[in-house]
């Protein structure tokens, strides 16, 4: 824990976060704005914390990898030769020259600056003109690797070594979307952001519906009426489930997952594991959002679109641009109401505002992100 953390936030801020969602408040400006916040949820949660940063069917075969950042590291997810699936510091072992970007297929990890190359599970291979260097042994280099664990085709890193294992602490969450069948699922078509406001202004903006009667009132409002929500009890574990039910039923005639029940038919879902994995579905498919933070006030955003092969085949040219132009809609329509909060949480005026009881996600997310932190918990009662 950052010896910091517990000043972070004062005692009555933190008594109005950690209140009943009847009496609850929003967490204050700094928590977003403040430099010396977001370097305490580097040490405390994104350095500690599970982190999605790949999806199973981008490194299906033996060669692939595919790199993603955590605020203090850039990694590379890589499958080597025998199958086995690595998630390693990008980082070379000689002048801290990143290795590789972006994802595809090779044999080994090759420094662009002096030549330098790892294997695939990191293990050095070749630095070329070292002969003479006292103490120096090529065999014994490795780039530094963390915890990988893969749950329902998410791809998760971890960089504490002691970190424990990440499903039981989703076990409420399983029975939930299981019949989603996510880990059979695969990645149809991305499109990218850079995002310049803190990542929790996404994160909050995902995980409640109320704002449907606002940007969504065309799209999501008419099908998923904001008053139909329902946010369930997750019990402490580190995740937050949205349920919002819809008017229409998606039959598996009409191309629904055939595990889906008849109420899983009507439903919009929305998933946060805390931090930062966001995915969402309904019958007829589902998205995820991925999020690399690199600062108090950045970003990058990618929105990836799946589908299950089983079920709809291969996608024609069409399917995929009807998919890119559903994903572009939803998010353009949010982008205006994540630019304005972080306008006004910079406002000299502005303060904690009250939660509606139509956003308990929120409520559940900074419960999750206090304990996160170490912030010590008022005790409310009464």
């Amino acid at each position: 824990m950052n010896a910091k953390t517990p000043s972070l936030i004062a005692t009555d801020a933190l008594e109005k976060i950690t209140a009943p969602l009847s009496q609850a408040w929003t967490l204050p400006p700094q928590a977003y704005t403040s430099s010396e916040i977001f370097a305490a949820e580097v040490d405390s949660i994104f350095s500690k914390d599970w982190i999605c940063v790949a999806r199973i069917d981008q490194v299906k075969s033996p060669g692939d990898y595919i790199c993603a950042d955590l605020p203090s590291q850039p990694i590379v997810v890589t499958r080597d030769q025998q199958g086995q699936l690595h998630a390693l510091s990008r980082v070379c072992l000689h002048r801290a020259m990143p290795l590789v970007e972006g994802q595809g297929n090779t044999t080994r990890l090759v420094c662009p600056y002096h030549r330098w190359s790892y294997a695939l599970d990191g293990k050095l291979r070749s630095a070329p003109m070292m002969t003479g260097v006292e103490g120096f042994v090529e065999s014994a280099q490795c780039l530094p690797e963390l915890q990988l664990e893969v749950w329902q085709g998410f791809i998760f890193v971890n960089l504490d070594p002691q970190a424990q294992p990440l499903a039981p602490r989703l076990s409420g969450l399983l029975p939930l979307v299981s019949n989603y069948a996510f880990s059979e699922m695969q990645v149809l078509e991305t499109i990218e952001y850079d995002s310049p406001w803190n990542w929790k202004i996404l994160v909050e903006n995902f995980m409640e519906a109320y704002h449907h009667i606002g940007p969504h009132k065309q799209t999501f409002e008419p099908a998923y009426p904001a008053r139909d929500a329902e946010i369930l009890d997750n019990e402490g574990q580190p995740w937050v489930f949205l349920k919002m039910p819809g008017g229409h039923r998606v039959t598996v005639e009409e191309g629904a997952f055939p595990g889906l029940t008849p109420a899983q038919q009507h439903d919009l879902i929305a998933v946060c594991v805390f931090p930062t994995l966001l995915f969402g579905a309904s019958a007829a498919g589902a998205a995820w959002y991925q999020l690399e933070p690199y600062g108090v006030d950045k970003m990058r955003l990618k929105i990836h679109g799946l589908y299950h092969p089983s079920i709809t085949g291969e996608p024609s040219a069409e399917d995929r641009a009807d998919v890119v132009a559903m994903l572009k809609l939803i998010h353009e329509e949010d982008i205006g109401v994540n630019r304005g909060p972080w306008q006004g949480l910079q406002a000299a005026m502005t303060t904690q505002g009250r939660l509606s009881l139509f956003e308990q996600g929120i409520w559940q997310l900074n419960q999750l992100w206090v304990s996160s932190l170490g912030l010590k918990q008022p005790n409310h009662s009464g």
